[in-house]
């Protein structure tokens, strides 16, 4: 196993996430506890020593199957991540609350790394609105009681977000978690957020390597241009070696699913081999190959902008669609447009095509403000 440095400690390059683990009969809720445990057994054996899990992961079962199967380990011998649930605006006056019954679920005295979960468009401000909901304030006081030993962020938002989130409270955090990967370098500026952190001083930890497994299922066309390459190396190992081609990055989280997941991923970070330039050329371009079949080429020139009477920032709004479309749905767009006014939304658009005449691209904007709007209410 590779480990990385971190302050005084050692921390393997791979961790292991709670959010997909197996269930039972397609119900996430119904974690599969034996297999779990099993995976985790493995994982221990083997170097692993970082485990994420957080609040409403399986559907708030992860916290509590993830401290059973670490129980039987002495606690100075794993690294546990749990996760304030600021995803949930309900949440933010319940920071006291949530902490105390996370620590009974997880069956521990203290979290190694806790994190705010979810740093985005649609809780910015009630995160930073620490005079009403006081959360900073409040795992700040736990760190310095020892219930928390070391405070960091995840985002899913924009760079603009994370900067604002960072100017408040960057000064006190020690790492971040990002979506990162191949794919996400340039579709989601994974690479502008991480030189944000490496500016900040900030160590990354990677979410999302392998985006739910998509990277893993290459067409046979893409597929045959990394062999070319990497003969022997498969999908997940050309996902994972992208990452440790980046020196900013400490920690990789995979969400395992199965024991087949877990051995192949603790195999392939049994080595370091990171990406020559021509390698990561190659994934660049099935990248960006991928994204165009499936994405609308907008190059957010706003000529559109001047022309829409109802003042929607389409260029914004077609970036969010082509999201939803790649992936195919999630939670990326709607928690973003869950900050944008009603009348701003797509199905604000009233089809008069005023933008279209504008738009260098040829891009049906009006029609693809339907077919948005007609999605996110699918």
């Amino acid at each position: 196993m590779i480990y990385k440095d971190f302050k005084d400690m050692k921390l393997s390059a791979l961790g292991m996430g709670a959010m997909r683990l197996p269930v039972i009969d397609g119900d996430d809720a119904r974690i599969d506890e034996a297999q779990a445990a099993a995976m985790t057994d493995y994982a221990m054996a083997h170097g692993v020593n970082y485990y994420d899990t957080a609040w409403g992961y399986h559907g708030g079962n992860s916290e509590i199957v993830m401290g059973r199967a670490l129980a039987k380990y002495p606690r100075d011998s794993f690294y546990l991540a749990s996760k304030f649930p600021g995803y949930d605006l309900s949440n933010m006056d319940k920071a006291e609350e949530i902490f105390e019954e996370q620590l009974k679920k997880c069956g521990v005295e203290y979290f190694d790394f806790y994190l705010f979960h979810n740093v985005c468009e649609m809780n910015i401000d009630a995160y930073l609105d620490d005079g009403k909901y006081g959360v900073f304030s409040y795992l700040a006081k736990q760190r310095e009681r020892g219930r928390i030993r070391h405070l960091g962020f995840s985002a899913h938002g924009s760079r603009e977000v994370t900067i604002r989130f960072l100017d408040a409270y960057g000064a006190d955090m020690e790492f971040g978690q990002l979506q990162l990967n191949w794919l996400d370098w340039s579709f989601q500026d994974a690479k502008g957020k991480t030189a944000l952190l490496n500016e900040r001083g900030i160590p990354v930890w990677v979410m999302e390597p392998l985006r739910g497994g998509k990277l893993t299922a290459l067409s046979e066309g893409d597929a045959a241009k990394l062999r070319a390459l990497r003969p022997a190396e498969s999908a997940a190992g050309w996902a994972f070696r992208f990452l440790q081609s980046l020196p900013e990055v400490t920690v990789v989280l995979s969400g395992m699913s199965n024991y087949e997941q877990i051995r192949e991923n603790v195999r392939i970070f049994e080595s370091e081999e990171p990406l020559d330039k021509r390698e990561m050329e190659a994934l660049f371009e099935i990248a960006e190959e991928m994204v165009r079949q499936s994405s609308l080429p907008c190059t957010g020139c706003r000529y559109c902008v001047s022309r829409c009477p109802q003042g929607l920032d389409i260029p914004n709004l077609l970036d969010l669609y082509n999201e939803h479309c790649f992936t195919g749905g999630g939670f990326i767009a709607p928690m973003a447009l869950a900050a944008v006014p009603q009348e701003k939304q797509p199905s604000a658009c009233v089809g008069c095509r005023g933008c279209e005449t504008v738009c260098p691209q040829r891009i049906e904007i009006s029609a693809a403000m339907a077919d948005f709007t007609a999605r996110l209410s699918a």
